[in-house]
């Protein structure tokens, strides 16, 4: 079943928000939270998903596009790696480490919330091209 495309540009917006408050703050449970939140959302279980189909998608006009849910779940699965990451970086060093991969995953979110560029997705499209051609 295809999704309302705004549902993950909001939840890019919240990750945004969230990642840049973790870069000033340099905050550990608060990248330990969108970590769980990406590890959900790669399930199919995004908790800023769940907010937009109760909170705003009822206030909003009804969609006018739709894309399939893998696109966006392999992008939850990539920030979990880069969110992933941070978090031992910042939890046990080096805090670069943890910096550089918060910024990446912030980096990504901002592209998707802002300009609708989901380089997650995009990135789904080039290995599943490319399995196609290894078959």
């Amino acid at each position: 079943m295809d999704i309302d495309v705004r549902g993950p540009r909001f939840g890019a917006a919240a990750t945004t928000v969230v990642l840049a408050v973790v870069l000033i703050t340099g905050n550990p449970w608060l990248l330990a939270w969108q970590t769980l939140a990406f590890a959900l959302g790669a399930a199919g279980r995004s908790p800023y998903g769940w907010v937009f189909r109760r909170a705003v998608r009822p206030r909003l006009g009804p969609p006018v596009a739709f894309e399939a849910p893998e696109p966006p779940r392999f992008a939850q699965a990539v920030g979990l790696a880069f969110a992933g990451l941070g978090l031992v970086g910042l939890v046990l060093g080096p805090g670069w480490l943890g910096l550089a991969a918060t910024a990446a995953a912030l980096a990504a979110a901002f592209l998707n919330a802002v300009f609708g560029y989901c380089l997650g997705c995009e990135l789904y499209l080039l290995v599943r091209r490319a399995a196609v051609r290894v078959e």
